[in-house]
């Protein structure tokens, strides 16, 4: 949580520095929503072999632009999405084969989907055309989550799984709800922005989040070393510009 920390300073700091410089201040704040996809995963130690897990993400953005700095557009974006993360295994036997269940006869598959509100804090710099065109943007700051619900979908039944055949044994997280309920870590993102004077400012952006908390205990005596969150999202995006 340190690290978080040290990362929201220095983002909460970013608007003090920009007006340090020697440039063109800006006062605009724009109001919007997004909407996109995630592509989950989560980094167990020991590990857990999985495939990338969807879901939606989509919520509120506000954008306060301070300055431009030369060809830099600086501002500072907050947003509050609700996030589907979790994790989806690939379960599999030494010859990287589906593993078939003995009852249902079919391939197991087991797959966990956590629902968070996430606000992420970002610097947002762009650079191209202002206010009637197309930029270029990167977003870069802190994140927190605040853990909602949680469920599972498989299609066997836990005491009747086939553990002989998996080549990846580990299952105790099948079972286990998550301890963590705040979820907190660094994201960063790359997009374009069409800014127009009429309809608003339409955006595309590809995200990354890594998570630094873990969905479980961390201690000597936990079963998992780790646990945190890696994803990609992809985001569409809408803005308005309301104060000038």
């Amino acid at each position: 949580m340190k690290r978080l920390y040290a990362i929201l300073a220095v983002v909460l700091s970013f608007p003090l520095l920009s007006h340090a410089q020697i440039g063109e201040h800006r006062n605009t704040l724009s109001i919007g929503g997004g909407a996109g996809y995630n592509l989950t995963s989560v980094r167990f130690t020991p590990k857990v072999v999985q495939s990338m897990k969807g879901g939606l993400n989509f919520g509120f953005t506000a954008r306060y632009t301070v300055e431009k700095y030369f060809s830099t557009i600086a501002s500072v974006q907050a947003e509050v999405n609700f996030s589907q993360m979790g994790w989806k295994e690939d379960i599999r036997d030494i010859s990287d084969q589906p593993v078939i269940n003995a009852v249902t006869k079919q391939p197991e598959e087991y797959e966990r989907t956590i629902n968070y509100v996430q606000v992420p804090f970002f610097a947002h710099l762009a650079w191209g055309k202002e206010n009637k065109g197309v930029n270029f943007f990167v977003n870069a700051g802190p994140q927190l989550g605040v853990y909602l619900s949680e469920s599972t979908k498989s299609n066997f039944d836990w005491t009747n799984r086939n553990m002989s055949d998996r080549a990846n044994t580990v299952v105790a997280q099948d079972t286990m709800s998550v301890q963590h309920k705040i979820d907190y870590g660094i994201a960063a993102g790359l997009g374009m922005e069409l800014a127009t004077r009429r309809l608003g400012r339409f955006t595309f952006e590809a995200r990354y989040y890594y998570g630094l908390g873990n969905l479980y205990g961390d201690s000597k005596r936990d079963y998992f070393g780790s646990s945190n969150f890696g994803t990609i999202t992809i985001k569409l995006g809408w803005l308005v510009d309301i104060m000038r």
